[in-house]
């Protein structure tokens, strides 16, 4: 099954907001009973967002839309344009069905691809206990862990960096 690539466009995927909203849902929701427990899970994302909340999110950051042969999104990940740090991966989500086929691997090399034309000195992102092989196999090397609490939960992820002018030279 072929994956697409497309840079996310307000003007021509808003449509796709709702099937983003259901990919990150389900893939935090997968997680449960792995790295992280149901209460947790649901702590991180109770319910999918609106439409309308993802619309606007993926319009003010730069994103790509992982779509499959038919044309509907079975991952994407989002780079914030506006956070206090160029190149923050603040997304990166697969479709539980699409995960461990590479679709997450392919999202973050056309990130990196896109931060050596910007010619940002580095990506950086939080990655989740689950996401942190998947980066680290694309260059990413951990700097240290973190925590975050959500509704009484507290979630461990990885404050993660990945050298843009070597990684891509040796890519």
């Amino acid at each position: 099954m072929a994956t697409t690539l497309v840079l996310y466009s307000h003007a021509h995927h808003r449509h796709l907001a709702a099937e983003v909203s259901q990919v990150y849902h389900q893939a935090v929701q997968a997680l449960a009973g792995g790295f992280y427990s149901a209460a947790q899970c649901h702590a991180w994302s109770r319910a999918p967002r609106s439409d309308k909340y993802w619309q606007l999110r993926l319009r003010h950051s730069t994103a790509w839309l992982a779509l499959d042969s038919g044309g509907r999104c079975i991952g994407f990940v989002q780079v914030e344009r506006q956070y206090g740090e160029l190149g923050y991966i603040s997304c990166l989500y697969v479709l539980p069905a699409w995960q461990r086929r590479g679709v997450a691997a392919q999202l973050i090399t056309v990130v990196k691809q896109w931060a050596q034309q910007q010619a940002f000195p580095r990506l950086s992102t939080h990655a989740s206990m689950q996401s942190k092989t998947v980066f680290e196999r694309q260059g990413f090397r951990s700097h240290h862990r973190c925590y975050q609490e959500k509704a009484g939960q507290q979630l461990t992820s990885f404050l993660m960096y990945c050298p843009i002018a070597e990684s891509t030279a040796a890519s």
